[in-house]
C-alpha cells in the first residue's frame, strides 16, 4: 500500500492497517527516524469518559454535620480509655 505526502506532510494511514492496529482519532503518534525509515508508535490520550459510575460503590458521602458530631462524641470517649489516668481526668 502507497499513499502520497500531501503539501503540509500529512500521510494517510490505510483504514485496513489503523483497524488492525487499532488507531484512533486522538491518539498520540510518536514518530522516530531508524536509519532510512521513519517508524511510529501510536499511544492513547486521555480518557474521556467519567470514572465515576464505575466508582460509584467505593465513594463515600460526607456525614452531617450530626453525625460528625456523634463519630467525635465517640472518637473522644475511646480515645480517653487510652491515655494515661493522669490525663484522663483532665477531658
Amino acid at each position: 500500500m502507497s499513499t502520497r505526502v500531501g503539501t503540509k506532510g500529512q500521510v494517510v494511514i490505510d483504514r485496513e492497517i489503523r483497524e488492525q492496529l487499532g488507531i484512533r482519532p486522538g491518539m498520540l503518534a510518536i514518530q522516530q527516524v531508524v536509519d532510512d525509515h521513519v517508524e511510529l508508535r501510536f499511544v492513547p490520550g486521555p480518557h474521556r469518559r467519567s470514572l465515576a459510575g464505575a466508582a460509584r460503590p467505593f465513594i463515600r458521602r460526607f456525614p452531617s454535620a450530626e453525625e460528625r458530631d456523634d463519630t467525635d462524641e465517640a472518637w473522644v470517649e475511646e480515645a480517653r480509655g487510652h491515655l494515661p489516668r493522669e490525663l484522663q481526668r483532665r477531658g
